[in-house]
């Protein structure tokens, strides 16, 4: 019947059923009826719609995002985030508050409730007092004999756009239990448009109790309740009708009178919070282990499930008059759809050409893009569509934005992307939600750590079905990016637009971020020696990695791309990714044998590969490999990519490179050494003399040849005979050969000197430091001024000198006094 049926008759018998369908209630439904059109409508002379009453309504769900949305039909007409969701709660495990590793005392539960107020009584079975979040501020602060509870309320008032939803300014009031001053501030000034007219004042007030524990002084719990209220600012020529509020657009009209009360924004959740505390005292805590979140009761949890049912009711209402409306929206759409089907088959059903699938999924997607759709950030509603290539090219994770731009990739499906969280620029980590305890494990150990300048700052977490979102510390770029990307731009100045592009083209990798980051800063001087700047960024390696090793952290993945760059005032490196890092607790010296997790190929120790005992050693081990990776631009000790793991197994090292860096060889050479015990601490490696300045150089310098000169030559002293015996390689033959003979001359009208011996030549040294200021005018110019220049001079014609005395020091004068300084951590 239906393939031969013209469509006219389709239509007519599609209404007769409808009308069918609708009968039952046309009776029952008059009275009710006319009230909704009273309740919504406009008069008839103005509008569609006939209403003594405005037909919007400004309300606010759980994530805190407030909306002003139309009746009946509760389509939003704009919307903007307000922040943090409106009821929140924190519980610290029991082993963070008690310094404990498994904490077994539980103590009683704190308990959130969301309840209709009518069904609320004061005082329930289980010795538990029910109270609102009103009374219990009312009794801040309060002492028990667990600890200190305190209450707060926070006022934020964000003065929008009526019109499009704007947001202009945020205003901030913060009032604590027991202090009646309020501290105001502008936190977010910005320009005011003067075509405004329209303006609203929203105003959230946050209610906050945080307890603290009696021992450890640590929070233990908080919980905070969110209240809103609305008031309306306009110029009164706007609306002529003062019954009403100001008309939007035509027909729609705000909620709120033109120099009328305020009003309170609906919450779309159970319209009362309520906690439970014991009568005998207040302390609150876990009702479960380690990862307790101040679970809700019985009567919490069945609140939660009806929900969904509260907003339904309240938003659409279950009145029969009321079912109206999704019916007729219904019918609409059945008939919109038949008629588009049945225009692009030929007008009538019985035709039996159609479009494609493909044809039918683009005209799916265009109906989904013209449909009334709900823009994040306040913009107007009414005529626009979510580009997926507008501004706001991402989408709203909670506190979270999340954007489409991908900064990074790693292993196990994990992506890096930009992102805001509240307000701040952030990286977002993205791993896969199976992967959870990653998540878990790099958030516990960015909590202990991140608050030093060289880890990298953790912020918050998010969740949705398939993923873990971390909001990380943005930074401009990785330790790897930066050495490629001045390679390529040194590559381009020195070959030209006419030089080898297959050369240059290698490394072409260079970020948009890193525009301007190179400008005026180098990584190495000439001759290949790391400049200050890279210095510092090894530096702040060690710093970072030994802050991790004090707390007990190794972290097991180092290597360049996770060590990000920050730009401040100056460049700065900080340690990431500790999504594989372990701690080792008590008194731990190690992770034992086949610990799971694994690093990086080519940046793991022998005993990672071998799935051996792993201490912090496997640490150093890889800082060996970044500092060889640094100073040489991208070349690595132990070769290329696929033979790196068998060489390192095989110890099969090769430091050519760097031997021109004398303090560079030596430190890598044991930071590299197979035999993890013999490898130094990160705070060993931050007094090497690697890191030196040129002060700190010619000091040692000098105190060595104070030392050396006390001992008799003619005796058997052991320190003088080892510091000799490394003559040819400190020095190369004799000295005065390397030399200027102005400067052989000027010395040699003092004493005499053995040109083959270093003490002489430490003793030179440190008589010319001394007395600098009195050396003629034409030596001060050749040695240079003190103490760069003085420095530069000597490490020109003797690289390997400072070194080897070094290592004759270390062994035989450590633990003097004048010597503790060089290496000792109280000087760091």
């Amino acid at each position: 019947m239906l393939r031969t049926m013209p469509r006219r008759h389709f239509l007519r018998h599609l209404f007769l059923l409808l009308l069918l369908l609708l009968s039952p209630w046309t009776s029952s439904c008059a009275a009710e009826s006319s009230n909704l059109i009273s309740l919504y409508g406009r008069a008839a002379s103005r509008s569609l719609l006939s209403s003594e009453e405005p037909n919007t309504e400004l309300v606010v769900d759980l994530s805190g995002k407030v909306s002003l949305i139309m009746h009946p039909s509760n389509k939003p007409i704009w919307s903007f985030s307000s922040g943090s969701p409106i009821h929140s709660s924190y519980q610290a495990p029991l082993s963070v508050v008690n310094n404990t590793e498994n904490a077994t005392e539980i103590s009683k539960a704190f308990v959130v409730e969301y309840i209709d107020k009518s069904e609320v009584t004061t005082v329930v079975d289980d010795g538990y007092t029910r109270k609102t979040m009103e009374d219990l501020l009312m009794e801040m602060p309060r002492v028990t004999d667990d600890g200190l509870t305190l209450g707060s309320k926070t006022s934020t008032t964000y003065l929008v756009d009526g019109l499009s939803g704007r947001l202009l300014h945020v205003y901030k009031t913060t009032q604590s239990s027991g202090d009646n001053k309020n501290t105001n501030a502008m936190l977010k000034p910005t320009t005011s448009d003067n075509l405004v007219n329209l303006q609203l004042l929203i105003t959230r007030t946050d209610s906050k109790l945080e307890h603290f524990d009696k021992t450890s002084q640590k929070p233990v719990w908080n919980v905070t309740v969110s209240h809103f209220r609305a008031d309306l600012r306009c110029d009164l020529a706007f609306n002529k009708d003062k019954n009403l509020g100001p008309e939007i657009v035509t027909g729609v009209y705000m909620p709120l009178r033109c120099g009328g009360n305020h009003t309170d924004i609906r919450p779309l959740v159970r319209s009362g919070v309520f906690i439970r505390v014991p009568q005998d005292h207040q302390q609150v805590g876990t009702e479960s282990g380690y990862e307790a979140k101040m679970l809700p009761s019985a009567a919490t949890r069945e609140s939660r499930k009806l929900w969904e049912h509260d907003v339904f009711a309240k938003s659409f209402g279950w009145s029969p008059v009321k079912l109206l409306v999704p019916l007729f929206v219904l019918c609409t759409v059945v008939i919109s759809v038949f008629v588009k089907r049945s225009s692009s088959s030929g007008g009538d059903l019985n035709s039996k050409s159609g479009p494609s699938k493909k044809k039918k999924n683009r005209k799916s997607g265009k109906d989904r893009q013209s449909e009334f759709e709900l823009i994040e950030g306040g913009q107007m509603l009414l005529g626009f569509s979510n580009s997926p290539n507008g501004a706001a090219d991402g989408r709203k994770i909670g506190k979270l934005f999340v954007s489409n731009k991908e900064i990074a990739k790693g292993s196990n499906g994990t992506v890096v992307f930009e992102g805001i969280y509240e307000g701040r620029p952030v990286a977002v980590k993205r791993l896969v939600r199976s992967h959870h305890e990653v998540a878990f494990k790099e958030i516990q150990n960015l909590i202990a750590s991140d608050q030093h300048s060289n880890i990298i700052r953790w912020y918050g977490v998010e969740y949705d079905r398939d993923f873990v979102y971390l909001s990380l510390e943005r930074c401009t770029c990785s330790l790897d990016d930066l050495i490629k990307t001045y390679l390529n731009v040194s590559m381009t100045k020195v070959l030209g637009k006419s030089g080898s592009t297959e050369a240059v083209a290698a490394y072409e990798i260079k970020p948009a971020s890193l525009e301007g980051v190179m400008e005026g800063n180098n990584l190495w001087k000439v001759g290949g020696h790391p400049s200050p700047l890279m210095l510092k960024l090894m530096r702040d390696i060690v710093f970072g990695l030994a802050h991790l090793h004090e707390l007990g952290i190794v972290h097991r993945d180092l290597k360049p791309q996770n060590v990000l760059i920050s730009k401040g005032m100056s460049l700065s490196a900080k340690l990431s990714d500790m999504g594989i890092s372990k701690r080792l607790t008590g008194d731990m010296s190690s992770l034992g044998h086949f610990a799971t997790g694994c690093g990086s190929s080519g940046w793991q120790a022998p005993e990672q590969l071998l799935q051996g005992r792993q201490t912090r050693a496997v640490d150093m081990f890889s800082l060996g490999c970044i500092l060889f990776y640094s100073i040489t631009g991208c070349k690595h000790p132990f070769g290329d990519d696929l033979e790196r793991d068998v060489n390192i197994v095989k110890n099969k090292v090769d430091l050519f490179l760097v031997e021109h860096v004398p303090e560079a060889s030596d430190l890598i050479s044991r930071l590299l050494n197979p035999n993890p015990d013999l490898r130094p601490s990160a705070t060993e490696v931050l007094l090497h003399p690697m890191f030196w300045n040129s002060e700190m150089r010619l000091s040692f310098l000098r105190d060595a040849s104070d030392r050396v000169e006390l001992e008799n030559r003619e005796a058997d002293s052991e320190i003088l005979k080892a510091m000799e015996s490394t003559a040819p390689v400190a020095i190369g033959g004799k000295w005065d050969e390397k030399l200027e003979p102005i400067f052989i001359t000027n010395i040699g009208r003092y004493r005499r000197y053995k040109y083959d011996s270093i003490r002489d030549l430490l003793r030179v040294i440190r008589n010319k430091l001394n007395h600098h200021r009195e050396l003629p005018s034409e030596i001060q110019e050749l040695v240079g001024t003190v103490p760069e220049g003085f420095d530069q001079y000597f490490t020109v014609r003797f690289p390997k000198l400072l070194i080897e005395v070094y290592r004759v020091i270390s062994v035989h004068c450590k633990e003097e006094e004048v010597f503790r300084k060089y290496f000792k951590c109280n000087n760091i």
